[in-house]
């Protein structure tokens, strides 16, 4: 397999292609690289990529449709995993745009690269946000996902529509990823386990939205890859059972596939803060606030039928996982005696 790998310095693009590097395949990371947050932790990532060997870095951008175009050919691409995104809820109140630029024109153009080589398998992330305004718990992948509460969600939803129409035209494989909250060593600092660590080590105040009234089914990173990895070299089949006038949400009579991959096990947000608490061994100062627009109360992902297609099985808590990110980041920021000292 050659593998692509979109968003290769972002977190789980990282983990997901140290992976694939692992066990031998060759891998292409493409990346933009921008300022939505840290570059320099983006580019520490790519040094652990590049360390390994069989991995070639394209600093790109997905709206670059013929540049695009000509990595595929080049490097006769056979799988592609699409980590590429403008992330961030509440951030797509603020610059829309980005979302749309990043993931709606250049995950069609990801589309057409696919359809042009013939490629065996895409892999793309969507999202627990596409549940939107859904209350019934757990969320599951029959379940409808037409009331999105954020323009970020909406993209999501918008990405799976698209490779569906790509499954059904051209018969290219399709498996889309709803993530649910993703975290661990290396992740992303607009995350709130992240600028909470940052906040509580400095001695700031950390902001505690609806009250601490919130559950997030939180899940870790290796957790994370072993699902995506598992599916790269299961790509979807037509479902010989689909039902026009019943038609399933997450499947159909196209090599279309829609997964949760989530811990299963949603954690209310205070015992989450609490466990951070535990490891950094300082307690935090809060302020209580109310929902932020876009947000939504509890994430909680059913993953039966992943469970059933890869045997996906998360297996480390809360606790072990906040006390490796908290590992993590105390070498990373040289934190010393409780005081953050920037790289």
């Amino acid at each position: 397999m050659k593998i692509l790998v979109t968003g290769a310095a972002g977190f789980i693009g990282m983990y997901v292609a140290k992976r694939l590097l692992e066990e031998g395949h060759f891998v292409v990371g493409i990346d933009n690289l921008n300022d939505y947050y840290d570059p320099q932790l983006k580019n520490d990532r790519l040094l652990q990529l590049r360390e390994l060997g069989n991995f070639e870095f394209h600093k790109m951008d997905l709206t670059e449709r013929d540049r695009l175009r000509q990595l595929f050919l080049d490097k006769e691409i056979t799988h592609v995993i699409n980590l590429a995104a403008q992330a961030g809820v509440r951030y797509s109140l603020k610059n829309p745009h980005a979302y749309i630029d990043s993931n709606l024109v250049g995950f069609t153009n990801l589309l057409e690269s696919c359809r042009e080589l013939n490629v065996k398998h895409l892999i793309y992330a969507s999202s627990s946000s596409v549940y939107g305004a859904n209350r019934k718990m757990p969320f599951a992948t029959s379940d409808e996902v037409n009331h999105p509460v954020s323009l970020y969600a909406a993209t999501k939803k918008a990405n799976e529509l698209l490779a569906h129409s790509y499954s059904h035209l051209y018969h290219i494989p399709t498996t889309g990823l709803r993530f649910f909250t993703v975290y661990g060593p290396w992740g992303r600092p607009d995350m709130a386990y992240f600028s909470f660590t940052k906040n509580i080590v400095e001695g700031q105040t950390i902001k505690v939205f609806n009250h601490g009234e919130m559950m997030r089914d939180f899940t870790y990173i290796d957790d994370i890859v072993d699902g995506v990895v598992a599916l790269l070299e299961q790509p979807p089949q037509a479902d010989p059972n689909w039902d026009f006038e019943h038609p399933m949400a997450s499947s159909s009579y196209a090599p279309y596939k829609i997964y949760n991959i989530g811990n299963n096990q949603p954690v209310k947000l205070m015992d989450f803060i609490e466990t951070l608490e535990k490891h950094l061994g300082i307690e935090a100062k809060k302020e209580f606030l109310p929902m932020q627009p876009g947000d939504v109360q509890a994430t909680y992902a059913d993953i039966d039928d992943l469970q059933q297609a890869t045997g996906f099985t998360p297996s480390t808590s809360i606790d072990e996982g906040l006390k490796k990110f908290v590992d993590w980041f105390k070498t990373y920021y040289n934190v010393e005696a409780g005081v953050l000292i920037q790289k």
